[in-house]
């Protein structure tokens, strides 16, 4: 496989630009390598997240985890979380696992390009370049943006569109080593 083609652009910027507020995680620093126990192959345990500044007149939030640089058209949706309540800031580690116990109420899991309702970790191709893997806080201005369970990350994205007040994102890499 011939992994060498052109970094992707952000696909953020090529969104309607909105605000901006602050999302960090404890596992990562921003730009930095994401932990092996964030990857597929190993502990597949989604990173905590917490956030702060997000706008007046937020009513709900949805976290994703994209990573643009994986060698498809599309990018890789690793995760997406719709129906959390604008009281909720952070996200513990863990907290996408298959029963979504880890979750606050009301909020629930979309299926990812795994093909599965819950976090799938980091698993660039061995070899290629690190990718990027961003962690996204959308704010929303509607505790209901119609979505439902089943609806692909994209699909969540395009509904939620009109409805984002601002956005936060946090971004780290991993790669693993040709065989």
């Amino acid at each position: 496989m011939n992994l060498e083609r052109p970094i992707a652009p952000d696909p953020y910027e090529l969104l309607p630009k909105v605000p901006s507020f602050t999302v960090t995680s404890p596992g990562f620093e921003p730009g930095g390598e994401l932990p092996a126990r964030h990857a597929f192959a190993y502990e597949n345990a989604s990173p905590a997240l917490s956030w702060s500044g997000a706008p007046e007149g937020t009513r709900s939030f949805v976290v994703t985890c994209f990573d643009p640089d994986a060698p498809t058209p599309a990018g890789f949706w690793h995760w997406a979380v719709a129906g959390i309540p604008a009281g909720v800031t952070e996200l513990a580690e863990n907290a996408g696992t298959e029963d979504g116990a880890g979750l606050p109420e009301g909020a629930f899991q979309l299926t990812n390009d795994y093909g599965f309702d819950w976090f799938g970790g980091a698993a660039p191709p061995p070899g290629d370049r690190p990718h990027r893997y961003m962690f996204a806080v959308h704010a929303l201005d509607t505790e209901d943006p119609g979505v439902e369970a089943g609806f692909s990350p994209a699909k969540m994205s395009f509904y939620s569109l009109g409805r984002t007040l601002a956005r936060a994102v946090v971004t780290a890499t991993y790669a693993i080593p040709a065989g």
